[in-house]
């Protein structure tokens, strides 16, 4: 006579110490409660992480990447060429701020970066002159008073004229600034507003 291998409720009682019926009942219960609360974790962790993908996604789509910007500050709105600027700081009666650089150059990067995370020259660049930045030379040879390096930063005024005035504090390259230089540039804008205000 074959015995049967799986464990009788007997051999169960006797494995699980249960007395009774009312044990092992108990003990179901218990690993259902554990299930379930294993179960509710998950869910919320798996709630979590797609709620927070989702966030990500919305807040990609609600500012697409302004390429014009070319790192200098997405918020900004960029006019794309030395014409339309001179255009735009004429008709609105703001200047025009010329930031001439180029991507493999490690000066303009540096300044680029710092540029882009002051929010004082962000709101101003924003709010109250007409922006463009370069990556060539324009015809225009006021923009290069001293010649065609870069970074280099000029101002023109709403009658279209290149403030050669405001310049950086280097006497060999007199509109280039270094990331060090930035509240000098904060205050080379405020001229250029001041300026604007005065000769209109």
């Amino acid at each position: 006579n074959i015995q049967s291998t799986f464990p009788t409720r007997a051999l169960a009682k006797s494995v699980f110490k249960v007395q009774d019926d009312r044990g092992l009942k108990l003990l179901l219960r218990d690993s259902l409660e554990d299930m379930m609360l294993h179960s509710a974790m998950v869910l919320c962790l798996l709630l979590v992480a797609v709620s927070s993908n989702l966030a990500i996604a919305i807040k990609k789509e609600k500012r697409p990447p302004q390429t014009l910007s070319r790192g200098w500050g997405d918020d900004i709105t960029w006019v794309q060429t030395y014409e339309e600027g001179l255009f735009y700081a004429h008709k609105s009666k703001k200047p025009l701020m010329v930031i001439h650089h180029l991507e493999d150059c490690q000066y303009c990067q540096a300044l680029k970066q710092v540029f882009a995370q002051n929010e004082e020259i962000q709101e101003m660049a924003q709010n109250k002159f007409i922006m463009l930045n370069l990556m060539h030379e324009t015809t225009d040879k006021n923009l290069s008073p001293d010649g065609q390096y870069v970074p280099r930063i000029m101002f023109v005024d709403p009658s279209l004229t290149v403030r050669a005035d405001i310049a950086g504090r280097y006497s060999n390259r007199l509109y280039t600034y270094e990331p060090q230089d930035l509240p000098l540039l904060i205050e080379n804008m405020k001229k250029a507003l001041r300026l604007i205000q005065s000769e209109l």
